[in-house]
């Protein structure tokens, strides 16, 4: 997220339970560039024939059984995550690294935190990028698409959240919601398409909230611009889907990652009860999906909304 405008005002002395489980707290975005692992060469011995008079022996060994490959389908790809540096889009960047990919992140004013995930991930690119602004996008993919030789993976991510009465929002509050959460998503999709429609071949995420589906009280801003990021997923899928390209959006729920750190146990407890499985989620769930979604095993999925949230949003 974005640590300068990231404004949660939780009363939560005030709200009782259903008031509190808001939203899944967004990443900020950070930078990653990942060298995929040197692949390892396997040699055959060749067997020599036994002579025809050798007697067969008393039972054959069955031949073993063939190693199954643990590589992900993701492998050796390229991937941009926009709000990268925590959360979520950290998470992601730990997920595509450690599958073999080459990851590069955005990052808006966190460098301390860019700069932590780089040395955790040796080889992660971390730019910083406004996404409200086409401008910056423009540099900073172009930096990213130097570094990596292509995007074959756009995830989508970067975000801000406010709470706050519809009647209290400002102008200018609406305005950067919308300019971040949504024509963020615009910005680098579209710095994203020309190369991907070349290749015939690419996958969008995009990372919406399940206020984006149902409506957040309190949240009329981010919801509004949440669910246009679905509508955008949902229309750029049928667009793009002949020149080989798919997009798909993951709408996850209350996240667990350091943006709720506000929250005390109860109130965490809380949430966990009223969530149908009994607990909050993590950011590496919603990772793991966003990895799939962007691997060969996921070719015929585009356009889908993806709910990780726990049962809360069904």
């Amino acid at each position: 997220m974005y640590n300068d405008e990231f404004e949660l005002t939780f009363d939560l002395a005030d709200a009782g339970p259903k008031n509190e489980q808001r939203r899944p707290t967004l990443p900020e975005p950070e930078e990653a560039a990942v060298a995929a692992p040197p692949v390892q060469e396997t040699r055959e011995t060749p067997v020599s024939a036994a002579p025809e008079n050798t007697p067969a022996p008393e039972r054959e060994l069955e031949p073993a059984a063939e190693p199954q490959s643990t590589a992900p389908a993701a492998k050796g790809r390229t991937v941009l995550i926009s709000g990268g540096d925590r959360g979520i889009g950290a998470a992601a960047a730990r997920a595509f690294y450690a599958a073999g990919c080459r990851v590069a992140v955005f990052y808006h004013t966190n460098a301390e935190a860019a700069a932590a995930l780089q040395k955790e991930l040796p080889g992660v690119l971390a730019i910083q990028c406004d996404v409200a602004s086409r401008a910056s996008c423009e540099l900073a993919f172009r930096a990213a698409e130097q570094a990596l030789g292509r995007v074959d993976v756009l995830v989508s991510n970067a975000g801000i959240a406010q709470q706050k009465l519809f009647t209290d929002i400002t102008p200018e509050e609406w305005q950067r919601m919308l300019d971040v959460n949504l024509t963020g998503a615009f910005n680098l999709c579209q710095l994203a398409l020309p190369g991907m429609i070349r290749r015939k071949a690419g996958r969008i995420l995009t990372v919406s909230s399940m206020w984006g589906q149902t409506g957040g009280s309190c949240e009329v801003h981010y919801s509004a611009a949440k669910a246009g990021l679905i509508g955008l997923t949902k229309a750029l899928a049928k667009e793009e889907g002949p020149s080989g390209i798919t997009v798909n959006c993951v709408a996850p729920g209350v996240i667990d990652t350091d943006m709720m750190a506000s929250f005390t146990a109860e109130d965490k407890a809380a949430l966990a009860e009223e969530t149908p499985v009994g607990r909050l989620g993590t950011a590496e769930e919603v990772a793991k999906l966003l990895l799939y979604l962007a691997g060969e095993d996921a070719g015929y999925i585009t356009g889908q909304v993806f709910g990780v949230n726990g049962g809360l949003v069904i």
